[in-house]
């Protein structure tokens, strides 16, 4: 199987200064002393023009020759190379790729929209060059593939699925890591190197976020209700101790009902009591 190769170049100055060479003195030559013989030396200098070629920073230069693969330069300067190289140019500097929300159906078959970003770069050149056909187009087709089969995995929350321990809205880092390898392991093929993934958009769709919204509504009410019904009884069993040990007053059965009715009314109500004043005989 082919792998990348370094490919050591010519120092291009050098070779710059042998076509300067190569063409102004027989230019001179011909033009002074009539030597048309000169000429060949002057068609060897514009034959090596093409040869040069500059390399930016964080850039590589994929070279091949009549169909086969030669090295690839990632020492950025001036080079020159066979005039007969083509010259391919891969960008090595990290990328960003944040993708539009996509819908897909979680594990338990809701339709949810979900989105991610993502830091790649290449790493193998050769790979990206000749293993798929367009190495960026390829990178956004596999992210939404991955995401795709992520989302099959876990369910969006565990309002339907009680047993879940993963969500993919608290699953946080393992369920990032969980993409990351699956996007990774798929674009190791492209020579594509996956410096970071992870959701940074995820919601229900939006013919069910209507309805799921009213239910976490109400799942929200429930367990506050619940909150304020055990603060509430405790509350009325602080105060039917506290007026049994002080001696305020003494209430038979039917009197501690009437109470703690009246009470559990006033604590757990989500308006708020109009008292009523009893100015005669609490008989």
């Amino acid at each position: 199987m082919n792998k990348e190769k370094v490919y050591s170049a010519f120092s291009g100055y050098l070779a710059l200064l042998i076509v300067i060479l190569l063409i102004v003195p027989p230019v001179l030559g011909i033009i002074m002393v009539k030597m048309i013989w000169l000429i060949a030396f002057i068609v060897i200098g514009l034959f090596m023009l093409p040869g040069f070629v500059i390399v930016n920073p964080n850039e590589s230069s994929v070279l091949v020759l009549f169909g086969a693969y030669k090295g690839t330069i990632r020492s950025n300067g001036f080079w020159w190379v066979n005039p007969f190289f083509v010259k391919k140019k891969i960008s090595l500097r990290a990328r960003n790729l944040d993708s539009d929300p996509i819908k897909v159906n979680d594990k338990i078959g809701n339709p949810i929209m979900i989105g991610v970003v993502m830091v790649w770069r290449v790493e193998e050149t050769y790979k990206s060059a000749f293993e798929v056909d367009d190495y960026v187009h390829f990178v956004e087709i596999q992210s939404e593939a991955a995401v795709r089969k992520l989302a099959g995995h876990y369910p969006y929350d565990n309002f339907d699925d009680a047993g879940a321990e993963i969500t993919l809205r608290s699953g946080g880092d393992e369920v990032n890591q969980k993409l990351e390898d699956e996007i990774s392991e798929r674009l190791e093929i492209a020579g594509i190197e996956v410096i970071e993934a992870r959701i940074n958009y995820i919601a229900y769709a939006q013919e069910i976020a209507g309805a799921m919204l009213k239910r976490q509504q109400a799942t929200a009410i429930v367990a506050a209700r619940i909150k304020i019904v055990e603060g509430a009884v405790g509350m009325v069993e602080m105060a039917l101790e506290a007026l049994s040990e002080k001696g305020i007053i003494e209430l038979d059965e039917e009197k501690k009902a009437s109470m703690v009715s009246n009470l559990m009314v006033v604590l757990t109500s989500d308006k708020d009591v109009a008292p009523v004043v009893n100015t005669g005989s609490i008989y």
